[in-house]
């Protein structure tokens, strides 16, 4: 239940108005205020103040301090950022590691194949609600840019028979079109 809806759901219960008279006095439709109460939509600007008249609240009290919870500061967004650019770099480091690196052998190749698929499955079960293309730019951008690293720095090939860049295309494939597998629900 969202800020606004809990709230609505407070003032009417503090009056003593059950959802049907409140429906009745605010002149809207019952199924309105259900759905506004339940979270499943938002109220036109009028509804809320037609709503907020009877149940003598102020429209921009409610509005303003909703509006104030879900805007995030900018220090959280900056950490947010931070984390998602240091994930991104663990992924790139964990796939250079297995395939890149002057001591890997068939087994470390193989692990990086496996873990190409597991992590990015987990991700996608853990983002179910980001589609493909937003969970692609935040978990999938530094693959792009490792991927043109690699290149410039070994060249096309290095990168290929040594498996890097099929773990790469795994991973991307399945931050992009993983969904299409949890389409059932768990």
């Amino acid at each position: 239940m969202n800020l606004l809806a809990k709230k609505i759901s407070e003032h009417r219960k503090i009056k003593g108005l059950t959802q049907e008279e409140l429906a009745e006095q605010a002149k809207v439709n019952l199924r309105t205020i259900q759905r506004i109460e339940n979270s499943e939509s938002e109220p036109r600007t009028q509804t809320l103040q037609l709503i907020c008249d009877v149940l003598e609240v102020n429209v921009e009290d409610i509005l303003s301090r909703d509006h104030q919870r879900y805007h995030k500061r900018i220090g959280t967004k900056i950490i947010n950022y931070f984390f998602l650019i240091v994930i991104n770099m663990i992924l790139m480091g964990i796939f250079g590691y297995l395939t890149l690196d002057s001591n890997a052998n068939p087994n470390s190749v193989f692990a990086a194949f496996l873990l190409s698929f597991l992590i990015h499955f987990f991700i996608v079960i853990f983002t179910k609600k980001m589609n493909g293309f937003e969970r692609l730019l935040k978990f999938g951008s530094g693959y792009l840019v490792y991927f043109i690293i690699v290149i410039l720095s070994f060249g096309f090939p290095k990168g290929f028979v040594s498996g890097l860049f099929p773990c790469l295309l795994i991973g991307l494939a399945i931050l992009n079109f993983g969904h299409y597998f949890f389409k059932s629900k768990f």
